[in-house]
């Protein structure tokens, strides 16, 4: 099993997260025991599953196929859209740890705000994700794809801030915002669709800086959002590809390219709006 070598990044409760990971999103349950075991051995220590995405289970199976240490591995879970309510949080909480087979996560966040559900009321939700940061049963508590307006609520409301905000971002979406108000309240900022389902990985600025530091356009790409600080988890079910995505270690962008690459933001998402989601899951 290869040692990992990913930095970590101190979240604002004083743990520290690895700051490059592995994502499971769309990843079928009967693949994911075989695609997380093979990220473990290329050095992965942060898997991030939800329970929108039904393999819980079988990360939990890879985690204990691996034979590594509990405390040596991250796993990051998220709220299902249909239990913002606190009871039904804390039961569907409760199927997490049983699906996962752990006693607890290192990581649970609200997956959406759903301003336009639940009367618009996420910060019971929260209030409710904070129970489980108590009781020990979820070591850091955080959110998905919130806005600043939706943080501002939690300031306001909550006692807690969350440790992370896991939203969209890749070159085509730079978040340049949100990301400095997170910055600003000392929230770690987790990028969802890194390389933006691929479409940023046959842009001419992309492809110059690839050829020029000899890597792969998707590895200089996720090297744009390590230099940015943030914390990235690509998925893949080949193993070469799973290898190849961690293999920016070696190399650094500098300031001019990671300037550049910032520079192609065209405010353009490959996923919902989170001000108008409201998907519930049948």
């Amino acid at each position: 099993m290869t040692t990992s070598h990913v930095p970590g990044i101190t979240l604002n409760d004083g743990r520290t997260i690895p700051q490059f990971g592995f994502g499971v999103f769309q990843i079928e349950p009967k693949d994911t025991v075989k695609a997380t075991l093979a990220a473990f051995e290329a050095g992965y220590r942060h898997i991030d599953t939800a329970e929108m995405y039904g393999n819980e289970k079988e990360v939990g199976e890879a985690v204990r196929q691996s034979g590594l240490p509990r405390d040596e591995v991250w796993v990051t879970s998220k709220l299902n859209n249909n239990a913002h309510r606190p009871d039904d949080a804390r039961r569907f909480f409760d199927r997490t740890l049983s699906e996962l087979g752990l006693d607890y996560v290192d990581l649970f966040l609200i997956h959406w705000p759903l301003p336009t559900r639940y009367d618009g009321d996420f910060v019971s939700t929260w209030k409710t994700l904070e129970e489980f940061q108590h009781d020990g049963r979820a070591k850091s508590i955080g959110v998905s794809n919130f806005q600043t307006n939706h943080l501002n609520r939690l300031r306001d409301e909550a006692d807690i801030t969350p440790a992370v905000n896991q939203v969209e971002v890749h070159p085509y979406l730079a978040q340049n915002e949100l990301r400095r108000y997170c910055v600003e309240h000392q929230i770690a900022v987790e990028a969802w669709s890194p390389i933006a389902q691929g479409k940023v990985l046959d842009d001419p600025t992309i492809i110059e800086i690839a050829q020029r530091v000899g890597k792969s356009p998707a590895q200089v790409v996720l090297r744009w959002h390590i230099e940015r600080g943030d914390i990235v988890f690509p998925k893949s079910v080949n193993p070469e590809r799973i290898t190849e995505n961690i293999d920016i270690f070696d190399f650094e962008l500098s300031g001019e390219d990671v300037q550049a690459i910032t520079g192609l933001d065209r405010h353009e998402r490959t996923g919902p709006d989170p001000d108008t989601f409201d998907m519930i899951p049948d």
